[in-house]
């Protein structure tokens, strides 16, 4: 009997397990670096965080009880009053805006948009500044609040109302952008119905589309309360010279005044506002799964038109957005051209010295320039690359365990960014094993904190757009034989450039203003623009501040156009102010 037609075991033998070993192997060391990043860079520095909050210090005294103190709990009354009212003025502008756009016949509605997603795109510091140079003295906004609420000692805006107030406007475009996406999804069916019954438009406004919107309502609020607990930029330059403080500037003030000595302190502090976050952030989705889904019905015209009032709606509607948006930032441009505060801006005082002061003679700034661009395009090429493994294993492969080190790279971006500046301090304060180094002073722990924090914007969208690719020429690809590796960059990558090249522009667009994380992290000839901002600012260097964040707001939105190119390429939702 011959055996001519039986494949010989050894042939088997050699052939499927080294095709099999490679493929194993290249996917183990390329999903295993980017698993040791992301423990290292984002899991590590929360448990460490955990930890010094929770555990006896070298005395034996417990970092909570540090937490019993007048101190402590005025910050915190200050932090939840100040969240809760900046939460309420969001809801009324974010909120009024978008059933404003989003169920009536206003004319100019992407113009509209745009003005109201205007302060996604302004780092919470140079808003906040833009405010104090719009009612500085000697301006004329300054000088209708003083005859109006007799504030001439004060900055009116310094304390616990500015503090509020300007928050609500940063964070508006939070709930503008929840409310909107839910007007889209509205059954207008039932509205249909209630017409033809006969009903109002403010019966249907009152009876049918609020109850359906609050959901949406409640969500995006729980978004914009924890956006506020974090928020330090604001905070720090109206609420500290106003004598308001909150978590976050306490934070910051404990370890600006006592270095690492009090890190186990400022860690419970942090644990406090994590925690809030958390509270905040499990509403919110609980919220989200509990809502009912709403199904577009197609209205072939605005659900609640305007009528006669349309057009001094639509006059009010431009003179509020233009003047809550555009007037500070021309008002923070205008203190930059004029030499000294109190200078009235004309003809004969304008000037270009603060500009070219900041950008040709103070080194600090020109230090500040070159280290957030190196820094932001840093964490945006590793926060690429990073996030493309995550998701090509997570999303298109389907491992377990790389999915779930998608909700470890959320963790950073999730709680407030001083509250992280205080987990890497902890982890990488001690010489690093092997190396004897430690990154607590250099630019590295800047990077490595950069990457942390917006891992998160560069991996959403390219896990949305991984999850609509075709699976077909990758799995042809696996059964030639070619490793992971090589399907991930010679198919998968060429398909995914737009996404890549958005979430990166998007990292370094959000990197290149920050101040939350920096200004814990930031050590001498490693400023960033951020910190220059605040530190110009609280010198009395006003001029050089409003040079400074009036480059960096070009240069904001200039990114920002590059990335608005790419929108339409990318999945829906990506970027954050084409909703």
């Amino acid at each position: 009997m011959t055996n001519g037609a039986v494949p010989k075991a050894s042939a088997v033998r050699v052939t499927v397990p080294r095709l099999g070993l490679s493929s194993r192997g290249g996917d183990r060391l390329l999903a295993g670096a980017a698993t040791a990043l992301v423990i290292v860079f984002c899991l590590l520095p929360m448990l460490r965080l955990l930890m010094e909050a929770v555990l006896p210090s070298a005395d034996g005294s417990l970092p909570l009880e540090s937490l019993n103190s007048r101190s402590v709990f005025r910050a915190g009354t200050n932090t939840l009053v100040s969240s809760f009212a900046s939460t309420v003025i969001s809801t009324l502008l974010g909120g009024g805006f978008a059933l404003l756009i989003g169920l009536t016949d206003i004319r100019r509605k992407s113009l509209l948009t745009l003005l109201c997603l205007l302060p996604l795109l302004i780092p919470s510091q140079i808003t906040a500044l833009a405010w104090i140079k719009m009612l500085d003295v000697g301006t004329p906004a300054r000088a209708v609040i003083d005859v109006v609420f007799g504030t001439e000692s004060n900055h009116p805006l310094y304390g616990g109302g500015g503090v509020s107030f300007v928050m609500g406007l940063e964070h508006a475009p939070l709930i503008f952008l929840a409310i909107a996406a839910a007007c889209r999804a509205l059954p207008c069916d039932l509205v249909e119905a209630a017409r033809a019954a006969g009903a109002s438009h403010r019966r249907v406004l009152f009876t049918i589309i609020l109850p359906l919107l609050k959901p949406a309502l409640l969500a995006g609020g729980a978004l914009a309360f924890v956006s506020a607990i974090g928020n330090f930029g604001v905070p720090a330059l109206l609420g500290i010279p106003g004598r308001f403080s909150v978590l976050t500037t306490l934070i910051y003030q404990r370890l600006n005044g006592f270095g690492p000595s009090v890190l186990g302190e400022t860690a419970a502090l942090g644990l406090i506002l994590a925690l809030l976050a958390a509270i905040g952030l499990i509403w919110q989705r609980w919220v989200i799964r509990r809502a009912p889904a709403l199904r577009t019905g197609g209205p072939t015209g605005p659900i609640l038109p305007l009528g006669t009032a349309r057009p001094f709606i639509e006059l009010a509607a431009w003179l509020l957005l233009l003047l809550l948006t555009v007037v500070p930032l021309a008002a923070l441009v205008g203190a930059a051209l004029i030499p000294a505060l109190g200078v009235p801006l004309t003809f004969e005082t304008v000037t270009l010295e603060n500009f070219i002061y900041v950008l040709t003679q103070y080194q600090p700034t020109q230090r500040a320039f070159l280290n957030s661009t190196l820094l932001s395009a840093g964490a945006a090429i590793v926060t690429a690359a990073l996030g493309l493994v995550l998701a090509y294993y997570g999303e298109l492969r389907r491992w377990a365990w790389m999915r779930a080190l998608d909700a470890v790279a959320d963790a950073p971006y999730a709680v407030p960014g001083i509250v992280l500046a205080i987990a890497e301090i902890l982890v990488f304060l001690k010489p690093l094993p092997l190396l004897g180094v430690s990154l607590y002073g250099t630019a590295w722990i800047l990077l490595v904190a950069y990457v942390a924090r917006f891992l998160t914007l560069a991996l959403r969208p390219l896990a949305a757009a991984m999850k609509q690719m075709d699976p077909t020429m990758e799995e042809a690809a696996r059964l030639a034989g070619a490793s992971g590796p090589r399907r991930l960059f010679s198919i998968i990558l060429p398909g995914l450039r737009a996404s890549i090249m958005s979430g990166a522009l998007l990292v370094f667009l959000t990197a290149f203003n920050e101040l939350t994380v920096s200004a814990l992290l930031w050590s001498r000839g490693h400023e960033t623009l951020g910190v220059m901002v605040f530190s110009l600012q609280s010198e009395g260097a006003a001029g050089a501040a409003a040079a400074v964040a009036s480059i960096t707001v070009v240069v904001t939105l200039a990114v920002a156009g590059i990335a608005t190119l790419f929108a339409r390429r990318l999945p829906k939702g990506t970027l954050p102010w084409m909703p």
